[in-house]
């Protein structure tokens, strides 16, 4: 059951993806496999690199609010994978379902009336929990208006897709 919390009960829509935009979940649903490591013009990753991304930076931010002692990995190239690699129809799934786990840890933090959404993070005082959720919503939903435009300039959207 949900608290009566309009903004913790906002956060957890934008994480769930609802919202005037695309969620991540309908972006990925039904990608062609054929095309998970096209490149498309002028862009110099493929789309598996970029689901790759969000996944590895909402990890990396997850990590952050509950250990103290993570160690984020370095800017910018940690999070992404290495230009070269490839990846099967199995690592793109993995890279989704690890997406879903890391969002589900997330969501319980905020779905937990105990955590205070305001309060600065005990190992950086700066930030608030408030902060790097939004951080992961807005890097998520950017990324994901990135892929449903690849999708669109590559013609791999389902015939039947609404817009």
């Amino acid at each position: 059951m949900r608290e009566e919390c309009p903004m913790r009960n906002q956060l957890l829509d934008v994480l769930r993806g609802k919202g005037a935009h695309l969620s991540f979940t309908e972006a990925v649903e039904n990608f062609p496999s054929a095309f998970i490591n096209v490149r498309p013009p002028n862009v110099p990753y493929t789309p598996w690199h970029l689901i790759e991304h969000v996944r590895i930076t909402q990890w990396d931010i997850l990590e952050f609010i509950r250990n103290p002692d993570h160690v984020s990995p370095p800017w910018p190239q940690g999070y992404w994978p290495a230009r070269e690699t490839q990846a099967d129809k199995d690592n793109w799934d993995t890279t989704i379902t690890a997406y879903h786990r890391d969002l589900e840890d997330l969501i319980g933090i905020v779905e937990d009336p105990q955590t205070d959404l305001l309060a600065p993070l005990p190992h950086q005082p700066d930030y608030t929990l408030l902060r790097e959720i939004l951080l992961v919503a807005d890097h998520t939903s950017y990324h994901t208006g990135e892929l449903a435009i690849l999708r669109q300039v590559r013609d791999t959207w389902p015939e039947d897709r609404e817009m």
